[in-house]
């Protein structure tokens, strides 16, 4: 039997948003809404599934779902606030369990936390193809919750994006320049070993804290979101969350599995432990 674990709306939110047209794998996700039919046709989270139940309330499976090949298995009710509670999203999490290989998580708050915070992300589309899943809007992952996104350069230059997910401030870390409604600070800098981060982590890490300290929002981009971007964001939660680099690693690599800082960059960013820190906390060969 599969463990049952409470999630954050956040932790749904990047496994809607990881690149590479995730959504498209059959194996991918399992995101089963345990709410009564009618709210779900009403409105539900992107590429959610309903469940039936028998007379006695007891939720029974598509025999279509193939729950025990899932990669990730997710289920909401309406507000389910603990994994503690005798809740439809819980009654259906134990049904899951018993067919899973992998943790079935419940989303804390359900879908009324979830869609008051990621309002695009909630549809009345039931049935999707293939083509249709690979052509969904991907949005840049969350790092901090409301506040610090990591993202891709045609996710920075999306004007409607943008506006969805309010966001005030872009650091933008390429040789190309862009306009846009809101505040761009572009550093021209190549995903190259030889590239040299470190000198403007300082200023970039101050001007990321400066707007969310003020409750705005920032989206970090790099031409393909991967390298750059999340060395600059591990910098950040280097300095003004004091994680060691491991710690700030291990995060952004949670929110996003494909990210990889280049090799010169990791280099860097040891530097910046020792220069943060006084001494190296971690062993980069296990990173």
């Amino acid at each position: 039997m599969a463990e049952i674990k409470p999630c954050e709306p956040s932790v749904l939110y990047n496994l809607l948003n990881r690149s590479g047209a995730r959504l498209a794998e059959i194996n991918y996700l399992c995101l089963i809404d345990a709410r009564e039919t009618q709210d779900y046709r009403t409105s539900h989270i992107i590429t959610a599934k309903t469940v039936k139940t028998d007379s006695e309330g007891v939720f029974l499976l598509p025999e279509a779902l193939e729950v025990d090949s899932m990669q990730h298995v997710v289920v909401y009710d309406s507000n389910t606030s603990s994994i503690q509670e005798h809740s439809r999203a819980l009654l259906c999490a134990r049904v899951l369990s018993e067919v899973s290989l992998s943790p079935v998580l419940v989303v804390i708050g359900g879908f009324q936390r979830f869609s008051a915070l990621y309002t695009y992300l909630r549809t009345e589309k039931i049935m999707y193809t293939i083509t249709e899943l690979e052509s969904l809007k991907q949005y840049p992952v969350e790092i901090l919750s409301g506040l610090l996104y990591l993202g891709d350069e045609k996710q920075s230059a999306d004007c409607s994006l943008l506006r969805e997910m309010k966001i005030s401030l872009i650091i933008l870390l390429s040789q190309q320049s862009m306009k846009g409604n809101q505040t761009i600070v572009n550093f021209r800098v190549d995903d190259s070993v030889k590239s040299d981060l470190y000198s403007i982590f300082e200023r970039i890490c101050d001007l990321i804290a400066s707007t969310i300290d003020s409750g705005s929002r920032v989206l970090i981009a790099s031409p393909r979101g991967r390298s750059r971007c999340s060395a600059v964001t591990i910098a950040f939660l280097m300095k003004h969350r004091k994680h060691t680099l491991q710690e700030a690693w291990s995060l952004v690599l949670g929110c996003k599995p494909d990210m990889r800082p280049n090799a010169g960059f990791l280099q860097q960013l040891e530097a910046w432990e020792l220069h943060l820190m006084g001494r190296r906390e971690t062993d980069t060969s296990l990173l």
